[in-house]
């Protein structure tokens, strides 16, 4: 006879035979695929209407702009390609957002008016953990609304100076000039140089030798500076001569400024500088340096003795 414990070892075997012949039937069901199938066609389809909603959002978008060109009412360059980027995110989280909520209850069959009531149950308790994400969003808004940067514009800000990428509501991208891709929190946006609003300034130091005179530098100078405008498209107006603004050891700085489109004034300096220094070497101006005197002992005692005799 089988003893009790043979007799439960089997009814447990006979058991786990059972259940993985249900398991077998369930995975091997046509019913079950037929509904993974229609699963995922309806996850297919909800994903491909809303990847093509926001395709057709941006290109009516940039429609939208494009007709409001011949309208009334009239928006910097600036100004219409932060409003156009920014519509476009705002436009793809909402859908995105849509078609989520669509594949959690019309095929996975969850809940969503509970999962969102539950989730505004939780927000109340981590609100006061995401203000940082809060301060974010409300400075972006503000940051939009009052244009203070805008896409396209260089500025300084936090630190970094860069040409504004793209301003959404929670961060700001600034691209380096040396190509570095900065992603700031507008939380962090506390202040703000703009280069690219008003006409800049060229402030050019020329550094001029003692061995030629005012009198002979600045004709030169002026000479040059009345070409610049017709070289450079980005020089307003022609760059005045200040005058001499220091004396230096070896030599006299005479200071030229000249006004420039936004963002130009470099460029402009560096092209100043160049064409000066060129125009100057053609004249025979040298670069002014340093210059060392060296007396041997019996002409030091001979300077002495005549400033001596100076002094009395």
């Amino acid at each position: 006879m089988a003893t009790k414990n043979e007799v439960d070892l089997g009814e447990d075997i006979e058991k786990v035979n059972e259940d993985i012949g249900h398991l077998w039937d369930f995975l091997f069901s046509p019913d079950l695929w037929i509904s993974i199938g229609i699963a995922s066609l309806k996850i297919f389809f909800i994903v491909i209407v809303a990847l093509t909603f926001v395709r057709i959002s941006r290109n009516l978008v940039d429609r939208l702009f494009k007709r409001r060109e011949k309208g009334p009412i009239r928006l910097t360059e600036r100004r219409e390609n932060t409003l156009k980027k920014l519509i476009k995110n705002v436009v793809a989280y909402v859908v995105y957002f849509i078609a989520i909520m669509m594949i959690l209850d019309n095929v996975l069959g969850f809940q969503v008016g509970a999962l969102l009531a539950g989730a505004g149950v939780a927000g109340l308790a981590i609100g006061f953990g995401a203000q940082n994400l809060v301060r974010d969003i409300i400075s972006g808004f503000f940051i939009i609304f009052e244009d203070q940067f805008s896409v396209g514009d260089y500025v300084g800000v936090a630190g970094i100076e860069g040409t504004v990428e793209e301003i959404g509501l929670r961060t700001t991208k600034v691209l380096s000039w040396t190509g570095e891709m900065n992603i700031l929190p507008n939380g962090n946006v506390t202040q703000v140089i703009n280069y690219s609003v008003h006409n800049g300034l060229s402030i050019v130091d020329i550094n001029i030798p003692y061995e030629s005179n005012v009198a002979e530098a600045e004709p030169l100078i002026e000479e040059i500076v009345e070409t610049l405008p017709d070289k450079y498209d980005f020089i307003v107006g022609k760059p005045e001569i200040i005058g001499v603004q220091n004396l230096d050891v070896s030599h006299f700085v005479i200071r030229v400024i000249a006004e420039t489109l936004p963002g130009f004034q470099w460029a402009g300096e560096r092209n100043i500088r160049r064409e000066i220094q060129h125009k100057l070497y053609q004249e025979g101006v040298e670069i002014p340096s340093p210059r060392i005197v060296m007396y041997s002992g019996n002409e030091k005692d001979n300077i002495l003795d005549k400033n001596r005799e100076r002094g009395q």
